[in-house]
């Protein structure tokens, strides 16, 4: 925060650059109750679909234990060796349900903020070790509003409950009265019933603190006018040191082109506003190139050069403006301006061999 500057400032919805800043500090918009729904969405399908043939196979591994503890071995490596197969087998039936709940857990996480990892929340801090800040955390408005959460959803899955087993009360009572399979197939599907009810109260759960806590977020990350101006600064860096890079950028690439106005073979000027400065080698260049061009003081100073080298200076202004408007530095010019520029260069290349002549600006480019 900027000095002088309090959370009433704070107005401005966050640029992305700050919320980059705060998802590498591991500050996202994360609500803890959607990995929850994930997990419990995992055991309704498992208690679904993978629970009855998850109870097959541990009958078949424990029936040994009951129908026949006859033919056990009670030698103490036996028994060890019979453990450790009966581990083994258990594991592998219950590790699959396990690894599929740490799964969708996960998947909650990742959801909502992609792949984040971050050390900045597990660095040791000294005021977590403040009890008033500890008291603060607990007891304050944020401790007091996550209690409330809990209480409230509490009261909405007890409520889910009532509404999936009341009605199955007479049933319930009379489960004494049953055979265990009769009563595991009823439990296992009020299981179900009492899970799905709970599933849907806690997608509208989950989809609400997810909400608060992206508004809590947002507000969290508020920027005020002068911290966005700060910080556009910092990005793009500040005006008027720009404006001085641009300009020394200008000179340098002035001064680069004025070098090469020694190496013209011709200045067309117009002829005070425009000078461009052409170099034609023939045999060596296939087309005129424009090596330096410009207006008013730049093309003052471009006509000083030429005439202190004893380069020829041509008066057309046509086609002074028209070079002017279309050659880049550094390349060759236009196709359409080939025959003018090349009556210009033909009258300098015949004043060089002493030979008198006499030049006419071109219609073509009026």
């Amino acid at each position: 925060m900027a000095e002088g500057e309090d959370d009433s400032q704070k107005t401005e919805e966050p640029t992305q650059r700050r919320l980059d800043d705060a998802r590498e500090k591991g500050d996202v918009a994360k609500s803890q109750e959607i990995p929850g729904w994930f997990v419990l969405a995992s055991g309704l399908a498992l208690i679904s679909f993978a629970f009855p043939p998850m109870a097959r196979a541990l009958a078949a591994d424990m029936q040994v234990f009951f129908a026949e503890p006859h033919n056990f071995d009670v030698d103490p490596n036996a028994v060890m060796r019979m453990m450790r197969d009966t581990a083994w087998h258990v594991t592998g039936i219950v590790g699959l349900p396990i690894a599929l709940l740490a799964v969708a857990g996960f998947a909650g996480h990742y959801v909502q903020q992609g792949m984040l990892f971050t050390t900045e929340k597990i660095q040791p801090k000294l005021d977590k070790l403040n009890p008033i800040e500890g008291f603060k955390r607990n007891f304050g408005p944020q401790g007091i509003a996550n209690f409330l959460k809990g209480i409230g959803k509490m009261a909405l899955v007890a409520a889910a409950a009532f509404v999936v087993l009341y009605p199955k009360r007479e049933m319930l009572a009379g489960l004494p009265a049953l055979d265990i399979a009769s009563v595991l197939a009823i439990v296992r599907q009020s299981a179900i019933e009492l899970m799905l009810a709970a599933l849907i109260v806690y997608a509208i759960i989950a989809g609400l603190d997810y909400m608060f806590q992206r508004q809590s977020f947002m507000k969290r990350n508020r920027m005020s006018k002068r911290e966005i101006k700060d910080e556009l600064k910092q990005s793009e860096g500040d005006p008027m040191v720009r404006a001085k890079l641009r300009q020394i950028r200008q000179e340098r690439s002035q001064r680069r082109m004025m070098a090469q106005v020694p190496d013209a073979t011709v200045i067309v000027t117009n002829p005070t506003h425009y000078a461009i400065a052409l170099k034609y080698e023939q045999g060596v260049t296939p087309a005129p190139i424009c090596v330096a061009k410009g207006v008013d003081a730049v093309a003052l100073r471009i006509r000083e050069i030429a005439t202190e080298h004893s380069i020829p200076i041509v008066e057309d202004p046509p086609l002074a403006r028209a070079l002017h408007a279309t050659a880049d530095l550094d390349t060759e010019i236009p196709t359409e301006h080939f025959q003018a520029v090349a009556k210009v260069i033909g009258y300098v290349l015949s004043l060089a061999q002493g030979r008198r002549a006499r030049y006419r600006p071109s219609e073509s480019t009026e």
